[in-house]
């Protein structure tokens, strides 16, 4: 008799042939077999408490690594969990693959178990989303479904394995046989417009170079740190874009973003998108008649919010060897005037915000600011460490007070702002930093509303024995929430659900006990001097997790902005 092969062994050999390391889920009917198989293959598998987290977590690898991880989920329910992580990976352009196991075939449409359309609401959210027409071809559709995932826009991809398909069988001769998907393809941009870029670089009076999280993703920071040596222009990066140039770099004007991209007259945009992140490109933060020069390997986002005034269409690594080759074409070597007005302007702003956040850092206050939280932060994180940082006002003060200057360090709520990203893109982090550069440090920076969408996922640290420092700046709510004595005051005698504001979460709570409940380390801190002591004890601790539990005045806020950020509320 042939020789037959189950259909989760069929799939998690496809996976582990396609180069998928990790695989990060929630087991039960009908997925079991998928996990078991998967470890057996040599895929790791790492059990999270909930879908959304594990969805987190695999998109984050995606960008680490540049192959997809999988998120593995049961039916309904399961699948529609992670549709939380695919949407955050679709607008991040980051790859992964979601697996979702579903009712057996010969019950569909008979109200079977957690029965849903999931291969066609999936498509709403990834690139690729398919079902596999037989067992035997289910290598063909993991090849499918990861090319989709790297090739063009990275971006998130769907399988739908039945119940029956899982345990059913094939015989060995049968299955189709499909090789390792390659890397994707390098192409150029137009050489007419490469020559346009640089003679409108070099004619421009006010220069900019943004560099986004893309170029992170397509690993071209060192063909991007030598175009912004040669020039010496001035550049910007974007949250997740920090690194790929060193944020303590001369050229870096990130501590002038508002001058820089409001007084720039042309600007090459470098892995990143004219999105609300950027203010879309307009007036009043950018200039009226600014030119933009766009690389993208994506067509169809040049012109999304104004026009390109030069269309680099290529992966970013080839676009910018070809401006660089460009450069070393000419005759003589161009360089940014680096005592001109415009680089004094900047130099200008960037010394006038630093005396503002030392003034903000020295202020005297009965409780601790988010600056002074992120002043002891900064001085006491190794140069090196991977950094989740999450929130409101922990987030974007985060980004000016924290330096990056290794690329793909920094992860955070990303393009589609997504809250409670932090415990899942911790783990991904610790987990690559275990096997790929055991010498790093990991630590997620979370406000205390972030951290409550996924806080149960300190026990799956905890089992799997991640070495991360938690952080958690607690200011009582979103955005800003009570002391204690008017926290009393609103709910005594009161019906709670009408007193307390809907920004209010109870004051004082103590999520370091979550920590040592899992057996970590926790600490709950209320000065500087503790905040210090409690930093320098969890440091040292390089082989166990730590969670500094760190209060701050509820009404602290981030230094009043030029101009209004994304959208007015006249209620914060």
């Amino acid at each position: 008799m042939a020789a037959t092969m189950e259909g989760a062994t069929i799939f998690a050999e496809a996976l582990k042939k396609q180069g998928i390391e990790y695989m990060f889920g929630i087991v039960g009917i009908p997925v079991i077999e998928l996990a078991i198989a998967a470890q057996a293959a040599g895929v790791k598998y790492i059990g999270m408490r909930n879908e959304q987290a594990a969805s987190y977590a695999a998109s984050a690898v995606g960008f680490l690594t540049g192959r997809p991880a999988v998120c593995l989920c049961v039916s309904g329910p399961g699948v529609v969990h992670a549709f939380a992580g695919m949407a955050n990976a679709a607008e991040n352009c980051w790859p992964m693959l979601v697996v979702g196991g579903s009712s057996d075939q010969d019950l569909e449409g008979l109200g079977a178990f957690q029965e849903y359309p999931q291969v066609e609401s999936a498509r709403l959210f990834s690139k690729y989303s398919a079902r596999p027409s037989s067992i035997d071809r289910i290598p063909f559709y993991v090849e499918k479904a990861v090319r989709h995932s790297i090739y063009g826009r990275p971006g998130p991809t769907y399988l739908d394995l039945p119940g029956n398909m899982i345990v059913g069988k094939a015989d060995e001769s049968s299955i189709v046989c499909v090789p390792r998907c390659p890397d994707p393809p390098q192409c150029q941009a137009c050489p007419r417009a490469i020559k346009e870029t640089v003679e409108l670089l070099m004619n421009a009076q006010r220069p900019l170079v943004i560099v986004g999280k893309g170029a992170a993703y397509a690993r071209a920071e060192a063909v991007v740190g030598d175009f912004l040596t040669s020039t010496g222009l001035p550049f910007l990066p974007t949250p997740m874009g920090k690194g790929v140039m060193p944020d303590e770099s001369d050229l870096c004007v990130g501590p002038a973003r508002s001058r820089a991209l409001q007084q720039a007259d042309v600007i090459l945009l470098v892995g990143a998108r004219l999105n609300w992140m950027l203010h879309f490109g307009q007036p009043p933060r950018f200039a009226n008649n600014v030119k933009v020069i766009q690389i993208d390997i994506h067509p169809e986002e040049f012109g999304t919010s104004l026009p390109s005034c030069v269309s680099l269409h290529g992966q970013i690594h080839s676009v910018m060897q070809q401006l660089q080759d460009e450069l070393n074409r000419l005759p003589g070597s161009w360089r940014a005037n680096q005592n001109g007005p415009w680089w004094s302007s900047l130099r200008q702003k960037i010394k006038q915000n630093k005396e503002v956040t030392k003034g903000l850092i020295k202020m005297e206050t009965k409780l601790m600011t988010y600056y002074h939280v992120f002043d002891e932060i900064q001085q006491s994180l190794p140069a090196n460490c991977m950094i989740v940082n999450e929130g409101a006002n922990t987030m974007d003060i985060g980004r000016t007070m924290l330096p990056n200057n290794l690329p793909r360090h920094r992860l955070d709520a990303g393009t589609f702002g997504t809250m409670g990203v932090g415990l899942g893109f911790a783990i991904a982090a610790a987990l690559w930093c275990r096997d790929y550069a055991p010498e790093k440090r990991v630590v997620c920076i979370q406000g205390d509303s972030a951290f409550g969408f996924s806080g149960m996922e300190l026990e799956t640290v905890m089992r799997y024995k991640l070495p991360i420092l938690f952080i958690v700046v607690n200011n009582n709510g979103i955005y800003g929430g009570p002391d204690a004595e008017t926290y009393d005051m609103l709910t005594e005698d009161s019906d709670p659900t009408l007193s307390i504001p809907p920004m209010f979460l109870a004051p004082n709570t103590k999520y370091e006990k979550m920590m040592e409940a899992f057996g970590g380390h926790g600490y709950f801190v209320r000065s500087r001097q503790e905040l210090r002591k409690s930093l320098d004890e969890a440091l040292k601790n390089e082989t166990g997790s730590s969670l500094i539990n760190v209060m701050i005045d509820p009404a602290s806020q981030r230094k009043s902005q030029e101009h209004d950020w994304l959208t007015r509320s006249s209620k914060l």
